[in-house]
């Protein structure tokens, strides 16, 4: 399963969505804050931080191939790699 932390309106996270969706994937979205850093959703963002180590969006999490990556360069080329 892929799961993406991101926020909406972040021209980086909507980078790796649209790839996603360009690859035709299923993932699981959540959006712990908003761009400008503002916590909407408290347990997601204390997630993201515990499984990450950093609160840094946006943030992919493949359990299928047990990686995760920041940076939206970083997971797009993954993403193309391994899925594409």
């Amino acid at each position: 399963m892929l799961e993406l932390y991101q926020a909406e309106g972040c021209p980086h996270s909507a980078t790796v969505r649209e790839t996603l969706t360009e690859l035709g994937l299923s993932y699981v979205a959540h959006n712990p804050r908003t761009p400008d850093d503002e916590v909407r959703n408290e347990r997601t963002n204390r997630e993201l931080e515990t499984v990450g180590g950093e609160s840094q969006i946006p943030y992919l999490v493949d359990d299928t191939r047990e990686e995760a990556l920041y940076e939206s360069e970083e997971i797009v080329d993954y993403l193309e790699r391994h899925y594409g």
